[in-house]
């Protein structure tokens, strides 16, 4: 599965956008702003990306520059609503493979991803399966990609928790710092609910993938999320 990741401000064009491009065979990282894209962006990782122009934090033809003075192999199409041939002109010349209003049918942006997948040839399929060592936890869609494996549903609660954990990888998060995440009050909460949603998401992520979950216990202290991780939106 080739893992593609997409750059659409609009919440509710970047979900379905999302969606059909996973039905696709896409694995799809989803963010709605340049930030995000740079915090989830992984060289070894997206092959693809689809990324839109018009963004509340910059404009989409820097990062395509950017993405191309790298000088690493990725598949680039801009998909917005600058639909002239000016504006299609200049994106070909400043580095996209492929230019798309955002008037096209979803067919020709499936089409045109193949067509893609097939210039990149055999490097994009070894991409595909070279190894992931990071956990990604994706707030919006609310799941959890383990290295490697298939997305993992998660619950608002899941997210909460793992959210405040996998923000600060490597470090021991307070139990108080988990229960404030969860707007609880931390001297009336009772802690063993806490305990109950560790071992509950622990056992969900290993029935789901076989993989055991990296968090550690702190005893009397907190939780430590040990392992390579990425919160996107």
């Amino acid at each position: 599965m080739l893992n593609l990741i997409l750059l659409e401000d609009e919440a509710v064009l970047r979900q379905e956008l999302a969606e059909f491009l996973g039905d696709c065979g896409y694995r799809v990282t989803a963010v709605a702003d340049m930030a995000a894209f740079h915090a989830c962006y992984a060289p070894a990782l997206h092959r693809i990306a689809v990324i839109d122009l018009g963004l509340p934090d910059g404009e989409g033809m820097l990062l395509v520059r950017a993405l191309r003075e790298q000088g690493r192999p990725i598949g680039i199409v801009v998909f917005t609503a600058r639909g002239t041939t000016r504006d299609k002109v200049n994106g070909l010349s400043g580095g996209a493979d492929y230019y798309l209003p955002k008037s096209a049918d979803l067919d020709e942006l499936a089409a045109t991803l193949g067509a893609l997948v097939r210039r990149l040839g055999e490097s994009a399929a070894a991409v595909s399966v070279a190894p992931v060592t990071a956990w990604v936890l994706e707030l919006g869609p609310r799941r959890l990609l383990p290295p490697g494996g298939e997305a993992i549903a998660l619950s608002q609660q899941d997210v909460t928790v793992l959210h405040v954990l996998m923000a600060e990888p490597e470090h021991i998060v307070s139990r108080q710092q988990i229960v404030q995440s969860m707007d609880e009050d931390f001297l009336s909460y009772d802690q063993r609910r806490l305990d109950t949603q560790i071992s509950r998401l622990r056992r969900k992520v290993e029935q789901a993938c076989g993989m055991t979950l990296p968090i550690n216990t702190a005893r009397n202290a907190g939780y430590r999320f040990y392992a390579d991780a990425q919160v996107c939106l």
